[in-house]
């Protein structure tokens, strides 16, 4: 018997949304959705599929579970995406909050706390954790995360996308892609879906065989990181004052580390070595990251010594801060792509598949996180039967240019880091960053940064020019009072994943009209109190996205002209209705 392809039948859920899907379509497909990849993005993106009703399956070529520590950082929007599947308390359980970042190390920290946010805090929290977290979610709704399966190559047919069709050439069935799976025991598999998604990292396999162009710049610059079980805490502060990151895991992160490389939004580059030390000690470990000027030319390939670690730090602040017995050693580089399309036919990207960049401030993990949960109900829609024309391809319409964004602001980073290395720049480059250290303690200046790091000000472009102000951004997170409830949290209302309509004016046949024909796929609510906000003022209608976003307000109040509005508005989200 085929073992990849019994996979299939275990991906099947019991979510209520199959109601709404096409009859007759599973039968030829192993499964609906092929991720690949089981890192933070591809494990809530199968979740986010599973929640929306699709058979799925994740495949991962590594045979066991991540478990160094990785990114750190769950940044404000990436929390409230876990709020809103409510997932966040088994985060904050084991995470700890920092209500302060950074934009490029200035000495003039962002504040996340004053943000239009409950959380007003980065996360730390180790990625084997996340990974863990995620990986529990997606158990819970059924879908298989099997590893040892490594992706070989993968086909789609002109349905698919005929231009594209894959490096082995030839057609795959109607509407379908056919991947070709090596499995543990080294025979190669072939599976069937009718999506696959890339969520394999800087080097996808996907996007190669897909044809996606990977446009952008080679590494020109590296940095060095370890984490170290044993150092000394006076020391540390004297290399923080010389530009060194030095910031203390959690204790038991220790458990976490395992094999592969740390540095967010890259994959191993070919030679990283690893090097194991004796067991940490009981406080933890501490992560410490730096930028030798005489070692940033040095491939990030090249394995990374203690000793050469040690005289890095020596170099820098005159001390080696007593490191010892590191867990993992490691460098990391600035090679910045983006893909040049998230969508080819049937074959889809999120993550580090669409997009790497330098690690700076932390952003790459949550940029994925944040690709799975605009694209999951998506795609689950289209799959469906459901889903209006043009809103599978509002994916890369909308997360590309996000994408976008974080490459330039983390290459604007990279540059100021860098100029203070060269000796031919360090005078100029001290005076600009003292310049950007005095602009940031402008508040609004430090509010529009903080909002482009955290995320929370990620706001996607209406389709029609008049669309309300509030059309694109993110829903608060309002108090309010739904009838016949208590008072409860707008976050409270959407772990199903579906779209919620929130009744702000009165309408009593909202409730009978939304659910005789978007039941399935659309939550009304009546609401008759909230949160008191001025961009809110007038409002007498809110749709919000699976995601969270606002796909639609309206401040019309002739109850008959809203009424149409909202139809449209429906229609052009969440389809139309059953039977029309």
């Amino acid at each position: 018997m085929n073992a990849v392809r019994d996979i299939a039948a275990e991906a099947d859920t019991e979510a209520d949304t199959k109601a709404d899907a096409e009859p007759g379509t599973h039968a030829e497909f192993d499964t609906d959705v092929i991720v690949v990849g089981a890192g933070p993005t591809g494990l809530l993106l199968g979740a986010e599929l599973a929640l929306g009703g699709v058979r799925v399956q994740i495949l991962e070529r590594r045979t066991a579970a991540q478990r160094d520590s990785r990114a750190l950082t769950l940044h404000p929007r990436s929390v409230e995406l876990m709020d809103q599947r409510g997932l966040a308390e088994r985060f904050l359980a084991l995470g700890r909050p920092v209500p302060e970042w950074h934009f490029a190390g200035l000495d003039t920290r962002l504040d996340f706390s004053g943000l239009d946010t409950r959380h007003g805090y980065t996360l730390f929290l180790a990625q084997a954790r996340t990974e863990r977290l995620l990986a529990e979610r997606a158990r819970e709704l059924g879908v298989p995360v099997r590893r040892g399966y490594e992706v070989i190559g993968l086909r789609q047919n002109a349905d698919g996308d005929g231009e594209h069709a894959g490096r082995r050439g030839g057609e795959a069935g109607e509407g379908g892609v056919e991947v070709e799976v090596r499995g543990p025991d080294g025979a190669v598999e072939t599976v069937r879906a009718r999506y696959v998604v890339g969520c394999d990292g800087g080097r996808s396999v996907v996007r190669r065989a897909a044809g996606i162009d990977f446009p952008g710049t080679d590494e020109t610059l590296s940095g060095a990181l370890g984490d170290f079980a044993t150092v000394d805490p006076v020391a540390l502060d004297r290399a923080r004052a010389h530009g060194v990151l030095a910031v203390p895991l959690d204790p038991g992160a220790e458990d976490d580390h395992g094999e592969d490389d740390p540095a967010e939004g890259l994959e191993r580059p070919e030679g990283t070595k690893e090097t194991e030390g004796a067991d940490g000690r009981p406080g933890g470990l501490t992560r410490i990251v730096l930028l030798d000027p005489e070692r940033i030319r040095t491939p990030s390939a090249e394995p990374m010594t203690l000793d050469e670690f040690r005289a890095s730090l020596r170099r820098i602040c005159g001390t080696d801060c007593g490191v010892a017995k590191p867990r993992w050693l490691s460098r990391f580089g600035n090679a910045t792509r983006l893909a040049a399309r998230y969508r080819a036919g049937r074959v889809l990207l999120a993550g580090d598949a669409a997009h790497i960049h330098f690690p700076a401030a932390g952003q790459g993990l949550n940029t994925g996180l944040q690709d799975a949960m605009n694209l999951g109900w998506k795609l689950a829609a289209e799959i469906n039967g459901w889903a209006p024309p043009g809103l599978l391809d509002s994916y890369h319409a909308e997360r590309h240019p996000v994408g976008q964004a974080v490459t330039e602001n983390t290459e604007v980073q990279t540059l100021l880091a860098e100029l203070t290395l060269l000796p031919a720049y360090q005078r100029p480059a001290a005076a600009l960053r003292a310049l950007l250290t005095d602009l940031l303690g402008i508040e609004e200046v430090n509010r529009r940064l903080a909002g482009l790091v955290s995320a929370l000000d990620t706001a996607y472009p209406p389709a029609v020019a008049d669309a309300d102000p509030l059309v694109g951004r993110r829903m608060p997170d309002l108090a309010l009072t739904v009838a016949g409830s208590a008072a409860i949290r707008v976050y409270e209302l959407l772990p199903r994943g579906r779209f919620v309509l929130l009744d702000l004016a009165g309408d009593e046949e909202m409730r009978r009209s939304v659910q005789s024909g978007w039941g399935k796929r659309v939550t009304p609510h009546t609401v008759t109190a909230h949160d008191s906000r001025a961009d809110l003022d007038g409002v007498c209608e809110i749709l919000v996205r699976p995601d969270g976003h606002i796909a639609w307000a309206t401040r019309t109040t002739d109850v008959r002209a809203r009424r149409i509005e909202r139809f449209r508005a429906l229609a052009g989200w969440a389809g139309l209705p059953a039977g029309g």
